[in-house]
């Protein structure tokens, strides 16, 4: 144990404990032979919960005597009295509740109190409650626990209103009570749900900027010598407000701008996530069937739909098109309108010249967000390493005005990675995906179309340029070391020459372009990790024996589709 001293034993005393470990032991390994033998003969009786009750109040951790003593207790449900049953239940919760004395943590006990309550006709719900706070005063984060009440409050229907109180009164006692931080996040959704975003969705703006209301106190520099005095511990960074905080500045929409392109494809996002509603695509104000997508495929709830505009959709006679995107969800319907000229140009709405679809920071939030970070910043005076600080930091300036602030989050990335050398590689992720975000941001609000990616993609693992009309991959493509996952359809693409020396690449998708023979894939043979190859819609597939042949040219590639 910490902070205690070493007792140096005698040799008599060494060998006194051996002989009593050896006979504990004897009597441990007799017991379980014998419980196994009464199994395997069918003899499920009381004697056999006696015996198990000797080796689990030791040992707590053995899961096949569990499933030996629940055995038993169905076969005594058809045969004992409801008042000797009642007794039996009784007795077999007091024996729990010892068994967790010795190991609070033990998933097999904590599972065989909720198999034994779960068959009670009226449990004691109340009391299993004050047990779970009992268990968290002697260690408030213990899942096993945590997982053990939100068992309870839902069998017992416990209005989270009462459950965010009860961590209201944890985390009084204790800011650093990161579990019922998080306890929190999963209840504020459940108080305040949005039908629209599922049970743990979105919360409404004014919700989100007071969940992290606890927390505050300890980021205002005035408290936080007071806090570190509080726990006692000088070097101390408190970890607690900071998740909660995060979490709430990570609920915020995406702030990347959709946009229509014609002929061609149709961008549109979402003012929220899509995940249900109707996306209706109006054209000169008549409606016009396409179908949707998300960029990576999945049609999950995303930021970002597509589709495609058939050509002969458009009336070339006209000097420019009206578009409007029209979402629709219950009651709920948003809309944007667009123009476009005769020239094929990415276009925005010109009538209010407003990013399509974005959720724009409120004065509320943009005030609040602006306190945070400056007293964030004055926190970061005091302790120039504290990690949660300094990341709160980051994320707070991007959530405030990402380009206003880039210079000075590169500079907070470079202080951070210092003082957290072990997440080093997930900084440089995260640093090079808002690099990424700032470049097509960039380019949004100079209305051109260059992208600078330089130094930006290095640490790219999944990369898809489909629908871009490419003849052949970029050659820049040989510097993505990382690059695990490589989409490429609906393109012309007629050479492979840009996939090449890919040390990582796995999974490489190429459907509906111009492939035309065999000996065009042999760059692949360069990939060393390639397991999957599809190739549906050229036509390679269409020779005879194509399968035998790429066989042959590519024989690591388990799978290859044509």
């Amino acid at each position: 144990m910490h902070g205690r001293l070493k007792v140096k034993t005698s040799e008599e005393q060494a060998e006194a404990k051996r002989l009593e470990r050896e006979q504990k032991l004897k009597l441990y390994q007799s017991a379980t032979q014998t419980v196994f033998q009464k199994r395997q003969a069918g003899e499920l009786d009381e004697s056999v919960l006696e015996l198990t009750s000797q080796i689990l109040g030791a040992n707590p951790d053995f899961a096949t005597l569990w499933n030996c003593r629940r055995e038993v207790l169905q076969q005594l449900e058809a045969q004992k009295s409801p008042e000797e049953l009642a007794a039996l239940v009784k007795a077999e919760l007091g024996f729990l509740e010892s068994c967790l004395r010795v190991n609070p943590k033990s998933y097999g006990t904590w599972h065989h109190r909720c198999w034994l309550l779960g068959r009670l006709p009226e449990p004691n719900w109340a009391r299993e409650l004050e047990l779970c706070a009992r268990f968290l005063e002697v260690d408030e984060r213990n899942f096993h626990c945590w997982d053990y009440r939100r068992f309870v409050a839902a069998q017992a229907a416990v209005p989270p209103a009462e459950e965010l109180a009860f961590t209201d009164s944890l985390i009084t006692r204790n800011f650093s009570n990161y579990s019922s931080w998080h306890y929190r996040s999963c209840l504020l959704p459940q108080l305040h749900p949005q039908p629209d975003f599922g049970p743990q969705g979105r919360l409404p703006e004014d919700v989100l900027l007071k969940a992290p209301v606890q927390g505050r106190r300890i980021l205002e520099p005035k408290n936080w010598r007071c806090f570190k005095d509080r726990v006692g511990c000088p070097d101390h960074s408190p970890v607690l407000p900071w998740p909660l905080q995060n979490w709430s500045w990570c609920r915020t929409p995406s702030s990347l701008t959709p946009m229509i392109r014609v002929p061609g494809s149709t961008t549109a996002g979402s003012w929220d996530e899509v995940g249900s509603g109707t996306l209706l695509l109006m054209v000169d104000e008549s409606p016009l069937a396409v179908e949707w997508r998300t960029p990576d495929g999945r049609n999950r709830p995303s930021h970002v739909w597509l589709c495609d505009l058939p050509a002969a959709s458009l009336n070339d006679q006209l000097p420019q098109h009206t578009f409007r995107v029209i979402w629709t969800a219950g009651d709920a319907q948003k809309e944007c309108v667009l123009f476009k000229g005769r020239q094929e140009t990415w276009c925005r709405d010109s009538a209010t010249d407003q990013q399509l679809f974005r959720c724009e920071l409120s004065v509320e939030k943009s005030t609040v967000l602006q306190s945070e970070l400056e007293s964030c910043k004055e926190l970061q005076e005091l302790e120039p390493e504290n990690k949660w600080c300094l990341l709160t930091i980051i994320l707070l300036m991007r959530a405030l005005d990402p380009l206003l602030y880039e210079k000075e989050t590169l500079q907070y990335f470079q202080t951070l990675k210092a003082v957290d050398p072990m997440r080093v590689a997930y900084l440089d992720d995260l640093r090079s995906k808002f690099l990424l975000e700032n470049s097509v941001l960039k380019m949004e609000y100079a209305e051109v179309r260059v992208l600078h990616l330089g130094h930006k993609l290095l640490l790219v693992t999944h990369l898809d340029l489909s629908h871009n009309r490419l003849r052949a991959l970029p050659p820049a493509l040989a510097a993505l070391r990382c690059l695990e996952v490589l989409q490429a359809n609906d393109n012309a693409i007629e050479s492979l020459d840009g996939v090449t020396n890919l040390p990582r690449l796995q999974e490489l998708s190429l459907c509906n372009n111009r492939l035309q023979q065999p000996p065009a894939l042999q760059p692949l043979a360069s990939c060393p990790r390639l397991v999957l190859l599809n190739l549906q819609g050229n036509p390679l597939g269409q020779a005879v024996g194509i399968s035998e042949h790429l066989a042959q040219l590519l024989p690591s590639v388990s799978s290859i589709l044509t």
